[in-house]
């Protein structure tokens, strides 16, 4: 099985790259102008289903075999009715006696094959020169008259369609509607999008323009089933009827990546490995014929540029809208994240430390603890007094490793109406009166913290070496702050 997949995939990838390229240049399933890169082989006895719809065969071939065959089938019907002709006057002995004024011949003036070769031509072009024509007394050369009739206008009812549907085929149509040469990814409307242009450069509309999209990806089942070139549908629209196109300037087409789409995990990096190939079909009504017209290209991976977005094109002119097709390709660059919308959304939903609640109560103060808060109250710490700062280093290593043993157990809060108490704090005058004030007051903000958490704490049990780190902690304080912290608590 696994031989098999690598031998499928050989055949997608193309050959005979050159060795120092990056990448090597793989076989498109459609090409750019279209066309479908699939040949039906070893059909068998299946040929023979061509034939019963020789009509839509024939419109298929190409235009050398369709005028090849439109000038043998006449030249064949012509030359075989003439013969038909000069075989009766040959039978009833016409052509010996041709310049009998007494006789009657079946067809008057024929008197070899290439005069009745002329009035068959006379006959079925209905030039009616007059020379040539058929006589009553010749009963088997009406029959024959009226069979060439009917043949003829059989071969030309046939012949004349099928060449005038093959001119007006809409196929030439579609080379009128251009496609951006490469599509982008980048943000739209906060949203990572799949983007490509596409334009009609005629006047006459495209009525009930309509879009779709195919994704052409190998891929292997849950049950090890592989599935080469696989196709999945993406969705353009089709929900909201955004696929539906008002085609009379450019439209950049989105392709929302959410998690339905099947560009989910595609990340900027996983780009370059990826190997892909989406199929854009533009379909419409042509106004003027009336006809439906289809339009086709492809786009691979490494058509696909990841953070650029399309120059705009329409500009206001005096009374009109002009197009500028010179920039319908170009493209710029945007700041784009370069991760999948997948690494986005589980980014998203991770437990972030800043907006945890801690108990059950809406009006309670919602606190946080983590490493990250230590680090910033100690940058706030910095800007303290030089004996505020004495006490906050001394207590900063005890509380790193309190918040360290119970980060698995617990969550803590620090909360940032006390960071601004301390900056507060901060701004008095350092004399020394002031200074013991200051350590009282920063003692109490953290006595605070300590009895919110000790509070928090309650609610889970209390945790038995979270009691002995805080009688851990007490002991490293000054008596008299360690006397008035025990009446705090009492």
């Amino acid at each position: 099985m696994s031989a098999l997949r690598r031998h499928l995939w050989d055949e997608y990838q193309a050959v005979g790259s050159a060795r120092g390229s990056a990448r090597r240049k793989r076989q498109r399933f459609v090409d750019k102008n279209g066309r479908c890169n699939v040949q039906h082989g070893n059909l068998g006895g299946e040929s023979s289903r061509y034939l019963s719809d020789l009509f839509t065969t024939l419109v298929d071939l190409k235009w050398r075999w369709n005028l090849l065959i439109f000038l043998l089938t006449y030249t064949v019907a012509w030359l075989v009715m003439a013969s038909m002709w000069w075989g009766i006057a040959y039978l009833r002995g016409d052509l010996h006696r041709a310049h009998d004024q007494s006789y009657h011949p079946c067809v008057a003036n024929v008197y070899n094959f290439p005069s009745a070769f002329l009035f068959f031509i006379e006959t079925e072009a209905t030039i009616g020169y007059g020379h040539r024509y058929i006589t009553e007394r010749c009963p088997e050369g009406i029959v024959l008259f009226l069979f060439q009739s009917l043949l003829g206008s059989i071969v030309d009812a046939f012949l004349i369609g099928c060449m005038f549907i093959k001119m007006s085929q809409p196929k030439k149509r579609a080379e009128t509607l251009m496609f951006s040469r490469a599509a982008v990814i980048s943000q739209r409307d906060g949203r990572l999008c799949l983007m490509f242009r596409v334009g009609n450069l005629r006047n006459s509309h495209m009525v009930s323009a309509q879009i779709r999209c195919k994704l052409i990806k190998s891929r292997q089942t849950p049950e090890g089933e592989f599935l080469p070139l696989d196709q999945c549908e993406l969705d353009v629209g089709f929900g909201t009827g955004a696929d539906q196109l008002f085609l009379v300037s450019p439209l950049t087409i989105c392709h929302e990546i959410n998690p339905k789409s099947p560009f989910f995990c595609l990340s900027k990096r996983s780009l370059r490995s990826e190997q892909f190939e989406i199929v854009v079909i533009l379909e419409g009504i042509v106004e003027t014929t009336g006809m439906t017209c289809q339009a086709r290209t492809s786009y691979t991976e490494d058509e696909v540029l990841w953070g650029h977005r399309f120059l705009p094109v329409m500009s206001l002119e005096d009374g009109f809208f002009r197009v500028d097709y010179s920039q319908f390709h170009a493209t710029f660059e945007v700041p784009t994240p370069p991760y999948s919308v997948k690494e986005q959304e589980e980014s998203l939903s991770l437990p972030s430390p800043f907006n945890t609640p801690i108990g059950n109560n809406r009006n309670r103060r919602e606190h946080i603890c983590s490493l990250d808060c230590i680090d910033i109250l100690e940058e706030k710490t910095n800007k303290f007094p030089s004996k505020l700062q004495k006490i906050s280093s001394r207590k900063a290593g005890l509380q790193r490793r309190v918040m360290r043993m119970t980060s698995s157990n617990v969550e803590k809060a620090c909360s940032t109406g006390d960071l601004l108490k301390i900056q507060q704090i901060s701004s008095v005058p350092s004399n020394e009166d002031g200074d013991e004030r200051i350590q009282l007051k920063a003692f109490r903000i953290k006595s605070e913290s300590l009895t919110q958490s000790t509070g928090d704490l309650e609610l889970q049990k209390k945790p038995q070496g979270m009691l002995t780190l805080g009688t851990r902690l007490e002991d490293n304080l000054p008596a008299k702050l360690r006397k008035m912290n025990s009446d705090r608590l009492s």
